[in-house]
């Protein structure tokens, strides 16, 4: 279990983020949601170990996780950057290959990479292609399978449905629940505040750095009072 406590963290002298604690459980999906500037984006950025904070922890079963960035991915926690931050100028395959930098052997890279192809068949498609080259929808799942190619424990999505069609946002979503499914742990970081927490089954709305409402997904969404004063959706 992940376990964020009491997190703060400070960019000079602006508060980003105070006192925020939440508790990802093996096996489910969190929700983080929130209107730009909340904290969202910092708070998957410290527990990737890309902030550090100015108090308060971040523990994996008990073990706290101050340490560096890639000793944060050895323990089976991995990002999924907002924006998605693929390599453009290299093929789909070397992505993927890039995402497979902790394991040991060809064969298990191997291995992972025909079980991304499995799950994204359109990036096996396009494998040999610059990433570039690829839709923003198709650079998403990239991004999401350069991830996965670690074998990770425990997914951090920061804004996986940004810039995308509906459709594709669809596709984006289904796509979190059958990874769920197959028993990946999900921190989900999202603006579109109705679909991360109707697939959640648990959440948190950010304010300004702070916690302000938190329960099981589908009751946060169905809140009006959440809806209107923190996720500027009307009834």
């Amino acid at each position: 279990m992940l376990v964020v406590e009491n997190l703060t963290v400070c960019y000079g002298g602006i508060t980003a983020l105070d006192n925020v604690s939440i508790t990802i459980p093996d096996g489910k999906i969190v929700g983080l949601v929130g209107a730009n500037g909340a904290g969202k984006s910092t708070t998957i950025n410290t527990i990737s170990g890309m902030v550090i904070p100015s108090g308060g922890n971040v523990k994996l079963d008990g073990e706290s996780l101050l340490i560096p960035p890639q000793e944060i991915v050895k323990k089976g926690i991995v990002q999924v950057p907002e924006g998605r931050r693929i390599f453009p100028s290299i093929t789909v395959q070397e992505n993927l290959i890039l995402g497979a930098y902790t394991l040991k052997g060809g064969e298990k890279v191997e291995e992972n990479m025909q079980r991304m192809f499995e799950l994204f068949p359109v990036l096996g498609e396009r494998k040999n292609q610059d990433g570039g080259t690829l839709s923003g929808g198709e650079q998403q799942m990239l991004a999401i399978a350069r991830a996965l190619m670690s074998d990770p424990r425990i997914l951090l999505l920061d804004e996986p449905s940004l810039g995308l069609a509906p459709k594709l946002v669809l596709e984006i979503f289904n796509m979190i629940q059958e990874l769920n499914n197959r028993g990946l742990t999900i921190l989900l970081v999202e603006q579109n505040a109705q679909k991360a927490l109707n697939i959640s089954d648990y959440a948190y709305v950010l304010e300004t750095g702070r916690i302000v409402a938190e329960g099981e997904g589908k009751r946060i969404a169905e809140d009006p009072i959440v809806k209107k004063a923190y996720l500027g959706i009307e009834e």
